[in-house]
């Protein structure tokens, strides 16, 4: 068999680098052996089957994972030239910088303004508040929406809008790399070309990786994809999720390296 493609091009900048990374709950091994470098400034995909460790590997590049009681990282995943699990690394500054927006929208319960403005002020941000709200709703494609009702709650807004909302306040923060599991999961399909709209012009400034079930969405908003699939442990009573294959979208999905890689993007499973 082909030795699986883990690598972006050679001619792109790597945003973060995955060495080796595996990852167990107690005594389950979810995910083993993982080598991927995602390039700067791109939408990368991640897509598989239920269950092969997608979201799992997400987590690991914000230390989200470590608030999961029992969960064991071993590897390295390397950003800009450090290992975020080395020990005097804090998490909290690693979730500023990488910011993650998850599958079910969750405003805080305070108005639209304020739910922009509360990690920015957490984070001792010191320009103009007005602009910044301002600025982080037009890149997520929510401050014609929302422009007259900034003290409005923002559970007020609907689903696909609260989404938006969830992304504009990580862009607040001001982050380098922006993480999606699942962001138009539960969303209807006029909201969710909202946001894969918002994704091509947030890359100019951000890089962004997402965890998608839909292969029409990868194939839509990715630049790279990398294919999980689930295999058997040596002994047999258990699986474990691996990356099978990383490339560029048009590759993974036109001429894939690997069988299984094409029997899934073909439909034969998953």
């Amino acid at each position: 068999m082909t030795a699986p493609s883990t690598s972006a091009s050679q001619s792109e900048e790597i945003c973060l680098s995955l060495q080796d990374l595996s990852i167990s709950y107690g005594n389950k091994e979810a995910v083993r052996g993982v080598y991927m470098d995602i390039p700067k400034g791109k939408v990368t995909a991640f897509i598989g089957p239920s269950g092969c460790g997608k979201s799992t590997v997400l987590r690991a590049l914000n230390r989200m994972n470590d608030l999961i009681d029992g969960c064991a990282i071993r590897g390295r995943v390397v950003f800009q030239g450090q290992d975020l699990y080395q020990r005097d690394i804090d998490p909290v500054e690693v979730r500023r910088r990488i910011g993650m927006v998850f599958q079910k929208p969750n405003p805080f319960p305070k108005s639209i303004y304020d739910n922009i403005a509360f990690g920015a002020r957490i984070n001792g941000y010191r320009g103009d508040m007005d602009e910044l709200v301002e600025r982080s709703l037009r890149k997520a494609a929510l401050w014609d929406e929302t422009k007259d009702k900034l003290r409005d709650s923002g559970y007020a807004l609907s689903g696909g809008q609260q989404q938006r909302l969830c992304i504009a306040r990580t862009i607040a923060i001001e982050p380098e790399v922006i993480l999606m599991d699942e962001p138009c999961s539960a969303l209807d399909p006029i909201s969710t070309l909202k946001i894969e709209e918002m994704m091509h012009e947030l890359k100019k400034n951000y890089t962004i990786v997402i965890v998608t079930h839909n292969m029409q969405q990868a194939v839509r908003v990715s630049d790279y994809t990398g294919f999980f699939n689930v295999s058997n442990r040596e002994d047999r009573d258990s699986k474990v999720g691996c990356l099978v294959e990383f490339s560029e979208t048009e590759s993974i999905f036109n001429s894939p390296q690997q069988l299984a890689t094409q029997d899934y993007v073909s439909g034969r499973f998953g």
